[in-house]
C-alpha cells in the first residue's frame, strides 16, 4: 500500500507562489515566515486581533487607538528635508487632521489622498502640536469603500519584505482552496466540546468579526495533539509487532553483582528491575523508559537489566549523549563487569583510529558483551555479533532516528530508556506516547540532603572567601556561569572571565569546561577535577547530567535566575553524591521579578525533581523546559500543550481508541479522516507504518 500524501490534500500543499498577487519575492519572503505550502501559511496563526472604531470625526477618548475617520485633503506639505515626514492637512468632521508618512512618494501620495476628494482613513490617532494626526495610515480607500475596511483584524508576525496587508490577501486567498475535509474528531468529544468543523475553525481563526475565536484555536490544538498522539500509537504499533526473542536469564550475573554493590537497592529500583525483567521476558521488543531523580541510581537499574541480556546469551550497550557521560558510564561498569569476568568496550568519536577499530572488532566477535559509547556506537563501520539490550541514557538528546538506528544494530533489540531529567506527565505523553515506564524517586542511604541558599550576585566576594576555607579543608567546588564567552547583548557572567578571575585566587586548583572546547580539553579538565588535582571546576551546563564526583561538596551557580527549574535542579544534583555535607548557592541579580522568585524559592524549599518538574511546567512551559530541539518535543503552532495541557490526555486516549478499532486507518470513516490529519500536522513519517499496520 502506498503511503503517498492523498490526493484530496493537494490544493493545500500547492507553493505559495501559485496564489493570485504573489510574485517570487513576495513567495520568498512566505516561505521564510511560515514555510514552501499553502497549508503552512493557513497554519501562520494570528498573534491577536486587533479592533478598530468606526468614528464620524476625531476626539480624544480615542487617542492612542486604531479608529476608522472620513477625511478630505486640503494641503499637501512635502519635506523640507529626508529627515521631515511629508505631511498632508485636512478636515475629518468638524476637526482638523494632519496625516504624516516618511520617506513616501510624491506623486502616490497625490493619489491616495488627493485635494477636495473624500476618502476614509484606518490608523493610530495620535496628537502633534496641538493638532489631531494619524502617522501612516494603514488603509486609504474612496469614500463609497469605508466596508472594505476591517472592523475586526488578525495581527500577524510579520518578515522583512511581507507587508500585513499583503499577508491578509495571501492568508484569504489559501482559505478559498481549502477543501471540504472529513471529520475525525469523535463525534461525542465534538458536541462536548462545541468545537467548529477543522475549516470552520480555519476560517475563523483568519476572520474573526468580532466572533470569539476561543473554540476555534481549542479545536485546532486538538487536531495538533490528536494528530501527534497517533503518529505516536502508530510508533508504538510498530514497534510492538516487531518480534524479540525474550531474555531470560538465569540471576547468576546479577546476583554476583549484587553482592559487589556496597548498598541495597531501593524499592524503586527493586520495582523497576521487576518491571524490565518482565518486559525481557516476553517475545515482543520492550520499549521502557526509566525516569530517575538525581542520584535515584538508574545506572545500576540499566547495569542488572544489561547482565540479564548477558545471561540469556546476548551482548548489551549503553549510548550517551556526549563523551563525559559515556566514559562516566565505562568508568563505573567496566571494573564491575571485568569482575563478573566480563569485557566491556568504549567506543567514543575521539577515540584513535586503533583504538576503535580494536572496539568494533570485539563487539563484532563477540569478546565484548557489553559496549558504552556515544553515537560513535551506531555507526555504519559497527557491527554487533548479537546485541539484545540497547539502553539510550538522557534519551531526550537524541533523535528517534538515532535510537532506531541502535536498536537496528540487532535481530529484535530491547530498548531501554533512561532519563536523569524528571519529565511531568503531560510532557511524558506528548513526547514519548504511552511509554511504559518506571519511576525512581527514592534516594540510596546514606545520602545527605544538600542545603540551598541564595545570594545576590554583589556577595560573590564572600562566597569566594568561604571556598577559601572549605577547599582548605580538602572540599571540591563546581561553579556554573550561563555564558561561555562575553557579550555584547547580554549581560551575563562569562565562564571564561570568572576561570581567571578564580585563578588569581586558587591558581592552578581552577580548571574550565564548556562546550566550545575540544574532547581533549574537556577530558583533561575533569581527569583532573576527578582525581583531585583540581578543586574548583568553572563551567557551562555542559556539566548538568552524568558528572559524578562525590568529594565535590559545593556548587555556586552564578546568575541562577536565567536558568530553568529543571536545569538549577540537575545542577545541584552534581553535589551531595558522597558522605560530605553539601551547599549549592544561588548567585542572583537583583532585582529578582515575580517568576524568578518562585523558582529560587522552590528549589530552596524541595529536592523533589518529579514536585520541581511540574512546577518548572506551570512557571515556564512545555517547549522551553525541554527545550524542543534538543529534546525532540515537537513544535506544536497553536498552543495546545502550553495552553491546554488537559487536552493532552484526552487526545492519547482517542488516539489508542482509534488505532485499536481501525490498526490501518482504512476500514472506518473516522479512520481515513485521521489518515489526512497525519499529513495536515505534518507527521507523515507515521505514516509509513500504516503499511504495516494493515
Amino acid at each position: 500500500m502506498s503511503t503517498r500524501r492523498p490526493s484530496l490534500l493537494d490544493p493545500v500543499f500547492r507553493s505559495v507562489e501559485t496564489l493570485p498577487g504573489i510574485g517570487p519575492k513576495i513567495a520568498a519572503a512566505l516561505v521564510k515566515l511560515t514555510g514552501p505550502y499553502v497549508l503552512n501559511l493557513l497554519f501562520h496563526a494570528p498573534s491577536h486581533v486587533q479592533e478598530r472604531v468606526a468614528l464620524e470625526e476625531p476626539d480624544d477618548p480615542h487617542v492612542g487607538k486604531l479608529v476608522i475617520l472620513p477625511f478630505e485633503a486640503e494641503e499637501h506639505r512635502p519635506p523640507a528635508s529626508k529627515r521631515m515626514p511629508y505631511r498632508i492637512i485636512g478636515r475629518s468632521g468638524n476637526q482638523s487632521l494632519e496625516v504624516s508618512f516618511f520617506h513616501a512618494s510624491r506623486d502616490y501620495l497625490h493619489r491616495q489622498l488627493p485635494t477636495g476628494i473624500p476618502r476614509w482613513l484606518s490608523g493610530e490617532l495620535g496628537v502633534y502640536n496641538n493638532r489631531y494626526r494619524m502617522l501612516h495610515p494603514d488603509y486609504m480607500v474612496p469614500n463609497d469603500a469605508k466596508a472594505s475596511i476591517p472592523r475586526f483584524e488578525p495581527r500577524y508576525a510579520l518578515t522583512q519584505g511581507l507587508s500585513m496587508q499583503r499577508l491578509h490577501k495571501a492568508i484569504a486567498a489559501g482559505l478559498e482552496l481549502l477543501p471540504h475535509l472529513p471529520e475525525w474528531i469523535e463525534p461525542s468529544l465534538l458536541k462536548q466540546r462545541a468545537w467548529p468543523s477543522f475549516g470552520q475553525a480555519l476560517a475563523l481563526l483568519h476572520a474573526p468579526d468580532g466572533k470569539d475565536a476561543s473554540k476555534a484555536r481549542e479545536r485546532l490544538a486538538y487536531d495538533e495533539l490528536l494528530a501527534n498522539a497517533l503518529a505516536l500509537a502508530l510508533v508504538r504499533q510498530n514497534a510492538r509487532k516487531r518480534p524479540a526473542p525474550p531474555l531470560t536469564g538465569n540471576g547468576r550475573l546479577q546476583g554476583q553483582l549484587r553482592q559487589m554493590l556496597p548498598y541495597q537497592l531501593t524499592g524503586d529500583q527493586e520495582r523497576a528491575l521487576e518491571d524490565i525483567s518482565k518486559d525481557l521476558g516476553q517475545p515482543e521488543r520492550m520499549m521502557r523508559l526509566v525516569q530517575g531523580d538525581v542520584g535515584a541510581g538508574k545506572t545500576v537499574v540499566a547495569l542488572l537489566a544489561m547482565l540479564q541480556a548477558v545471561e540469556a546469551g546476548r551482548q548489551a550497550a549503553i549510548m550517551a549523549p556526549t563523551a563525559i557521560l559515556a566514559q562516566q558510564h565505562f568508568d563505573f561498569i567496566a571494573p564491575l563487569a571485568a569482575r563478573l569476568g566480563l569485557k566491556c568496550v568504549l567506543m567514543v568519536g575521539k577515540d584513535s583510529a586503533a583504538a576503535q577499530r580494536q572496539a568494533r572488532m570485539a563487539v563484532a566477535d563477540g569478546s565484548a558483551e557489553l559496549a558504552v559509547g556515544t553515537h560513535a556506537l551506531f555507526q555504519d563501520g559497527v557491527g554487533f555479533r548479537d546485541l539484545g539490550l540497547a539502553v539510550i541514557d538522557e534519551q531526550h538528546r537524541f533523535g528517534v532516528a538515532q535510537r532506531l538506528r541502535l536498536s537496528d544494530k540487532g535481530q529484535g533489540t530491547h530498548i531501554l530508556l533512561m532519563t536523569a531529567t524528571p519529565i511531568p506527565r503531560t510532557l511524558l505523553l506528548a513526547e514519548q506516547g504511552d511509554l511504559d515506564t518506571s519511576i525512581l524517586r527514592e534516594k540510596p542511604p546514606g545520602r545527605l540532603p544538600i542545603t540551598t541558599i541564595a545570594k545576590p550576585v554583589d556577595q560573590r566576594g564572600a562566597v569566594v572567601d568561604a571556598l577559601k576555607r572549605a577547599l582548605a579543608q580538602g572540599a571540591q567546588a563546581y561553579w556554573v556561569c550561563p555564558l561561555v564567552e562575553e557579550s555584547e547583548v547580554v549581560d551575563l557572567a562569562n565562564a571564561e572571565e570568572r576561570h581567571e578571575s578564580l585563578q588569581k585566587v586558587f591558581g592552578d586548583q581552577v580548571v574550565l569546561v564548556h562546550g566550545r572546547m575540544t574532547g581533549a580539553e574537556k577530558d583533561e579538565a575533569m581527569a583532573a577535577f576527578a582525581s583531585g588535582r583540581a578543586k574548583i571546576l568553572v563551567a557551562t551546563t555542559v556539566i548538568e547530567v552524568g558528572v559524578n564526583v562525590p568529594e565535590a561538596t559545593i556548587m555556586v551557580i552564578e546568575q541562577a535566575e536565567r536558568f530553568g527549574l529543571s536545569q538549577l535542579h540537575q545542577l545541584r544534583g552534581r553535589i551531595g553524591r558522597g558522605s560530605g555535607k553539601s551547599t549549592c548557592i544561588l548567585l542572583y541579580q537583583p532585582p529578582l521579578g515575580e517568576t524568578s522568585t518562585r523558582r529560587l524559592q522552590t528549589l530552596r524549599e524541595s529536592d523533589d525533581g518529579f514536585e520541581i518538574a511540574e512546577k518548572d511546567l506551570e512557571i515556564r512551559g512545555a517547549g522551553e523546559l525541554l527545550g524542543t530541539r534538543q529534546s525532540g518535543l515537537p513544535k506544536f503552532r497553536f498552543g495546545g500543550l502550553e495552553e491546554r495541557p488537559d487536552l493532552v490526555p484526552i487526545s492519547h486516549k482517542d488516539a489508542r481508541l482509534l488505532i485499536m478499532q481501525d490498526p490501518s486507518l482504512r476500514a472506518t470513516e473516522r479512520g481515513q479522516a485521521a489518515r489526512l490529519l497525519l499529513y495536515l500536522f505534518e507527521r507523515d513519517e507515521a505514516a509509513r507504518y500504516l503499511v504495516t499496520a494493515a
